[in-house]
């Protein structure tokens, strides 16, 4: 099982689930994934911290309606140094949506809007590392940024979070570049310019990896749930996007 203690700088170390009904949606991920579910205390406004197998791999937090947004899932992106990743960010084209901002003693969060419009948040550890295992049945897998300015995003995250960049594909029809290379890649940006639907804005998505793709669909279904896109085989899995109880829009991964 893939464990690590801290992510390496720029990488996703944490994904956030946005929900107009925290309760529904525990007993979702409860069903789906086999997740467990703690409050962290009223003193971090009702947050809920997920768990697989004892372990952490994501948090909720209620959507009360007052920003406009839907439910949906975040990705954070860790960063030695949240405040310079804001500043650095201002001045490559992004915008601040939460300034660096201290969560007691379990580290400084932040979020910002990147080059291409996609919000991002980014994460300095402090007793909070992030999630402690993933890429396994039932936990974050992949981490993927669906873009219309393809160019200025790659730069951005390699500016901004001191991502090392590698080209995947160059073709006109699949432009795609990767955080690290290999076995080692952890994450990845798409030019969705041909495909994003016209008032969808530029996002990142969350793939959770799963044993059976197929059997994941059904049960997102009989869960109240809802299917996004049928499952279908790529070179990277056989994929599928999915919709949960409340709404919020995720990714499945299995092998082919």
């Amino acid at each position: 099982m893939p464990k690590r203690d801290a992510a390496p700088v720029g990488a996703p170390c944490w994904v956030e689930l946005f929900s107009t009904d925290p309760e529904k949606s525990q007993s979702f991920y409860a069903d789906l994934f086999g997740w467990t579910s703690e409050a962290a205390g009223e003193e971090y406004g009702g947050y809920i911290n997920f768990s697989k197998d004892g372990i952490m791999v994501a948090g909720c937090m209620r959507n009360d309606g007052q920003s406009g947004m839907p439910d949906l899932w975040s990705v954070y992106l860790a960063t030695d140094d949240a405040k310079a990743t804001v500043d650095a960010a201002a001045d490559h084209g992004g915008h601040v949506v939460v300034p660096a901002m201290e969560v007691m003693e379990l580290g400084t969060m932040a979020v910002v809007t990147d080059a291409g419009g996609a919000a991002i948040g980014a994460w300095q550890p402090g007793l909070h590392k992030g999630f402690g295992v993933f890429d396994e049945p039932g936990t974050p897998g992949w981490f993927e940024l669906h873009t219309r300015d393809y160019d200025a995003s790659v730069a951005f995250y390699r500016d901004v979070f001191e991502w090392d960049t590698h080209v995947a594909s160059d073709l006109p029809e699949f432009r795609y570049t990767t955080l690290g290379e290999g076995d080692g890649q952890l994450a990845g940006i798409m030019d969705a310019t041909g495909f994003l639907p016209e008032g969808v804005p530029a996002h990142w998505s969350v793939y959770f990896r799963v044993t059976d793709t197929d059997a994941t669909l059904a049960r997102t279904v009989e869960l109240g749930g809802s299917i996004v896109l049928p499952a279908e085989d790529t070179p990277y899995g056989r994929l599928a996007s999915a919709a949960d109880s409340t709404g919020a829009p995720f990714k499945l991964v299995a092998a082919s």
